[in-house]
């Protein structure tokens, strides 16, 4: 269960990050667009790590310990 705990974790932390209108030196402009919002790590790396997690902690609380 820790192991689907962590890549939920990681995935949220490597969703992290400026928003849309964030400029490089940290301040909003509502006229700039940040294209960082739409990395590969943001759209699609974090939320697959989170859905394994997800599906990590079914199966962890699923499966039937051996006695």
């Amino acid at each position: 269960m820790l192991i689907g705990l962590a890549c939920i974790i990681v995935g949220f932390f490597l969703m992290m990050g400026p928003d849309a209108n964030t400029t490089p030196d940290g301040k909003y402009d509502p006229n700039y667009w940040n294209d960082g919002i739409n990395s590969i790590r943001r759209i699609r790396i974090a939320p697959f790590l989170v859905i394994a997690g997800f599906v990590i902690e079914i199966y962890a609380i699923l499966i039937r310990k051996k006695d």
